[in-house]
């Protein structure tokens, strides 16, 4: 969050010294307005690229066992641009080394799903998930290890996350 308060102001100050480059060429007939405008438009561009290339960073940064399951894309009110141009707002991953079938029953899968969420700060949370590969229901496990029936999800046949999990079975 610092880094990028920093690296914006100086955005801003760079396009500004562009407008008095603008301005000096230009032997001051240039408008004086142009000045904030192009500092505040400096910043602004340096956001917008911030935000639509978050995931291709963040994916760069994945460790190869990392499988990515599910992107969001999502259109924000107060950035009228996302809804001509979306940009993944979160994602999901697998850690496929976490991927442990059960000794009871070879259908259940027991697995850690990443999700990555772009807000102010990047915000990471993660949770085990029990899968049952031939039902296709999904359960989180709580804190203490016991399943939460009440959030089960049955995931559709052609859902990267169980064909990732369950191995195409």
């Amino acid at each position: 969050m610092f880094w990028t308060f920093v690296a914006t102001v100086f955005c801003g100050l760079g396009a500004a010294g562009i407008a008095l480059g603008i301005r000096s060429i230009t032997r001051k007939k240039a408008p004086k307005w142009i000045i904030p405008v192009f500092a505040g438009m400096g910043m602004l561009a340096y956001l917008v690229h911030g935000e639509y290339t978050w995931f291709e960073h963040k994916k760069s940064l994945l460790p190869e066992e990392a499988v990515i399951v599910n992107t969001e894309y999502e259109g924000i009110f107060w950035r009228p641009w996302t809804f001509i141009a979306p940009y993944v707002t979160a994602f999901s991953t697998v850690d496929t080394k976490s991927i442990g079938r059960d000794t009871d029953n070879e259908n259940v899968v027991r697995f850690t799903l990443y999700r990555f969420n772009q807000k102010v700060t990047d915000a990471v949370s993660h949770r085990v998930h029990l899968l049952n590969c031939r039902s296709r229901e999904l359960v989180p496990l709580d804190s203490d290890g016991n399943p939460r029936v009440d959030n089960m999800k049955k995931l559709v046949p052609t859902d990267k996350l169980l064909n990732t999990v369950c191995g195409g079975k």
